[in-house]
Order: structure tokens, then sequence, then C-alpha cells
């Protein structure tokens, strides 16, 4: 199932928890905005649509990274004494070693770091588990773990932090809901879908 059908099945999602507990106009945006985001969250994982339209170019984070070693060597050069002269550049060199190995593909496990140092800034615990979340999806293959029921309660305990942290009530329903529809909708035994999911991971790898 394409993206925008799961969007549209976590914003429905997002909708009916509104309606049940009886959100204020304000909030009922706001769930259903989160649930076609959870609807989409699954498909973070490696090969996944959604993971190249949330990180940059890997070429902008590589060209930075560049002109940070150059500026790091040439500020040793320039402003180090001789004993710190070395490490400066050492340090530089190695900025451009790690620049010029960044690929379109690390950007989503770069994304999830910032995201959790984000979290660690700003004390926010559901931020930071994100965070984590992210870079386990950037190393899992497509409809793996972020399709399995490991995934489900991962994001479920995400998603009771972000509700008592934001105080929205129906967040934690609305994101587990849209989260398990993405799941449901993508069942081989649907007859649109060529591939399952491995729910029971890591104890089956069967697609169901």
């Amino acid at each position: 199932m394409n993206g925008t059908s799961h969007a549209v099945i976590g914003s429905t999602t997002g909708f009916i928890v509104a309606n049940t507990v009886q959100a204020s106009p304000s909030a009922t945006l706001i769930l259903v905005g989160m649930g076609a985001v959870s609807g989409l969250i699954p498909d973070l994982d490696i090969d996944g649509k959604l993971r190249g339209r949330i990180t940059l170019s890997h070429k902008v984070i590589r060209f930075s990274a560049m002109i940070i070693g150059v500026l790091m060597v040439l500020y040793s050069f320039f402003e180090k004494t001789a004993a710190e002269l070395w490490q400066g550049v050492g340090i530089g060199l190695f900025i451009l070693l790690i620049a010029s190995l960044i690929k379109q593909k690390h950007m989503l496990t770069i994304t999830g770091i910032a995201v959790l140092i984000g979290g660690l800034s700003l004390e926010e615990l559901w931020l930071i588990l994100l965070g984590i979340y992210i870079v386990i999806a950037s190393f899992s293959s497509h409809r793996s773990y972020t399709h399995s029921i490991l995934g489900v309660i991962f994001f479920g305990i995400i998603a009771h932090h972000l509700e008592a942290s934001l105080g929205i009530k129906g967040i934690f329903y609305t994101c587990i809901g849209g989260y398990i529809g993405h799941l449901l909708a993508d069942l081989k035994l649907l007859p649109f879908n060529k591939r399952g999911v491995k729910l029971f991971l890591p104890l089956s790898s069967k697609e169901i």
C-alpha cells in the first residue's frame, strides 16, 4: 500500500479518536496530523520511501562537513600553538575523511542522532526514544522490525511519553492506532499486497 493510503488511514484514526474523547477543534487537528504521521512512521526503515523525504541531501551535509574540516585545518595553522597544531590538523583531516564517506543511505542515521541529541538537550524522553527508533530503523531492512510487534511496542512507549509531555488526551491511541493500521494494511492476506510483514520478529521471520 502506498504512503498516501497509510496517511489517510492514520488521519482517519486520529479523527475517530478525537471524536471519542470529545477533543477541541485545535486538538482534533493535532490528532489528525499525529495519526497521519504515525501511519507513515513504519516506512522509515531502509529502502522505505519516507526516509528520503525527511532527510537532507547527503551532498549538502557532505559539503558542509568538508568546509568545517578545511576551516579546522586552516584555523590550526594560524591560531593554534605548536603543541596543538597537529592535533587540530588531525581532527580537520578526520572530518574531511568522514565527510567523503557520507552517502544518502547514512542520512537517516544522522537524522536519528540529531533527534536524539535534541531530546537530550530538551530533556524530552519521547524525543530521545524517537531518535533511537529512527537510528534503529536506518539499519533495518524494509518491512522487518518497524513492521513487527516489537516496533508497535516501542512506538507505543514513545506515544505514551508524548501524550504525557503535551497533555493532549488521545495522542497515545491515535499514534498506536495509526501505526497498527499501517501494519494491517501491509498484510499479505490482503490481495493487493505481494509481500507481507514479519510481525513476530525475532522469533519468526515468516511474512503474514
